[in-house]
């Protein structure tokens, strides 16, 4: 079947290691008319509820702790009465935007989510944080990478809770063998295609070092 997939574009602030940045995010909806999950709410809530009209949210995923991506997932989560799910290594980068409020549920490499009969795989590809999680919708020919890969090449590395041949080896184990015609939905900016990254690997790891 095909998924329904709705973006959301938000802006705001990313903060991290005492640097304030405006950014640009990519909220991702996938589901069908009647039951959607969403992905890394960003900043304000008020366009993403407007884009969940009124359907049942199963969970809101949380590729990984970044401010950026984590800050409207409370507020959603009270208004819709879905579950927040994270990967438990960017528990530290959660707790830092949200305190004493606990994520909801734990996301784990491996683990299927499924939602208006799309089935979202879940790929641990640390680098960009320790946590950072992709989904990958196969049937669908769908990836949703969070900051792991970009339009161009891999997330930002260099600051805390991330380091750049890690991410390098998740890009390349876990998302480059994955078919190049697969549609990367990104956390920032344009989608890519997994065919249209793979021939830049190697300029992004001379780049990078």
């Amino acid at each position: 079947m095909t998924a329904r997939v709705d973006l959301v574009r938000t802006s705001g602030v990313f903060a991290l290691d005492g640097g304030e940045f405006e950014v640009d995010n990519n909220v991702w909806l996938i589901g069908d008319d009647a039951r959607v999950l969403v992905v890394d709410p960003a900043h304000e809530i008020a366009p993403v509820l407007e884009a969940v009209d009124g359907r049942d949210v199963v969970a809101i995923v949380c590729t990984h702790g970044h401010n950026d991506h984590i800050n409207g997932a409370v507020e959603l989560a009270d208004k819709v009465g879905a579950p927040v799910l994270l990967h438990p290594q960017d528990r530290p980068l959660w707790d830092a935007v949200h305190g004493d409020r606990e994520p909801d549920g734990t996301l784990s490499d491996g683990e299927v989510l499924t939602v208006g009969g799309v089935d979202l795989h879940v790929l641990h590809t640390p680098g960009h944080t320790w946590g950072s999680v992709c989904l990958h919708a196969a049937a669908e020919g769908l990836l949703f990478s969070g900051d792991t890969l970009f339009s161009g090449g891999p997330g930002a590395t260099g600051r805390s809770f991330s380091d750049f041949p890690t991410i390098i080896r998740s890009i390349s184990d876990r998302l480059l063998t994955l078919d190049p015609a697969t549609t990367v939905h990104t956390g920032h900016g344009p989608s890519t295609t997994i065919g249209a990254e793979v021939p830049h690997l190697q300029d992004w790891i001379t780049r990078g070092h």
